[in-house]
């Protein structure tokens, strides 16, 4: 099967097997997207200033009745004060969104970005080009059980992948490690914070699905359904057997050997790797029904 570890790849090179990050890049190109499109508007708010004057007012000479000879002494009134209304202050500056490019001209912006806000650790892993048409057709195969490895969001794990050989054959524990880094980006985001990045770059990525052939909006339920298949994925108690076949390794037993490919691959993460994904998965799940 496609999706085995070759014996080969013990010695000569890793092997042909991403684990399930379409989900995990899509969450992490939102994060970058979400916080870099927001731009104070340039625009400056006018200030309006209204000034009034209260004329002056003419001066009055008064004579008491009845009495020609003496004069009363004249009044002269205070100059009117001048009153002036207060400067307004100008309005706060309303934060402009800014539109999200085309699907075609995503990577520069979505990569730069990215550059600016995340370690050089997590740029590493990433593979680039095309990056949301890459994580959509690899959920959109995840959703299936399959393992789209030519769609890969992310490189493949530089270790080698290695097995124990004993009474039986077994895959190696440090195998296991080489998916911790891609494990902790997964784990490092609160499931709000995964859901709420997603939704603001959800218009390209349901633009890149309907390029596949599906309906405008449909992408959220593939997400839902990769993430079921993925939750499903049954946890074994101990290790593994496996079987040399020619240049393939496989699981000794069917009902392992037969799940699958996409969650055999999650199986290769080991058992602490899969808890803590799967941990995530059933929080960013939840979120997403609850919003």
């Amino acid at each position: 099967m496609s999706d085995k570890p070759e014996a080969s790849d013990v010695q000569k090179r890793p092997p042909n097997n991403n684990l399930l990050f379409a989900v995990i890049i899509l969450i992490v190109v939102a994060c970058a997207a979400a916080f870099v499109l927001l731009k104070p508007s340039d625009e400056t708010s006018t200030r309006t200033e209204v000034e009034q004057t209260v004329e002056e007012q003419p001066m009055m000479e008064i004579k008491p009745e009845n009495d020609p000879v003496v004069d009363a002494p004249s009044v002269t009134p205070e100059k009117p004060t001048e009153m002036t209304v207060p400067t307004q202050r100008p309005a706060e500056p309303v934060p402009e969104v800014k539109p999200l490019p085309t699907l075609d001209e995503s990577d520069s912006v979505v990569v730069a970005k990215m550059d600016e806000y995340l370690s050089d650790s997590v740029m590493s892993l990433m593979v680039t080009d095309d990056v949301i048409r890459r994580g959509v057709v690899f959920i959109d195969n995840l959703a299936k059980g399959k393992v789209a490895a030519k769609h890969t969001p992310v490189v493949k794990p530089e270790e080698k992948f290695t097995v124990t050989e004993g009474d039986i054959l077994t895959i190696d524990p440090n195998s296991y490690e080489r998916y911790t880094p891609y494990v902790k980006i997964f784990t490092s985001m609160s499931a709000a914070q995964a859901v709420r990045m997603y939704d603001e770059y959800k218009p390209l990525i349901n633009s890149a699905y309907t390029e596949i052939g599906y309906g405008d909006d449909e992408f959220n339920q593939t997400l839902t359904d990769a993430i079921d298949l993925l939750l499903d994925t049954p946890e074994p108690e101990g290790e593994l057997p496996l079987l040399r076949d020619s240049v393939t390794f496989q699981y000794a037993f069917s009902e392992w050997e037969d799940l699958p490919a996409a969650q055999k691959q999650l199986l290769r993460m080991g058992p602490e790797n899969m808890k803590k994904v799967k941990a995530a998965l059933r929080n960013i799940k939840a979120q997403l029904e609850s919003n």
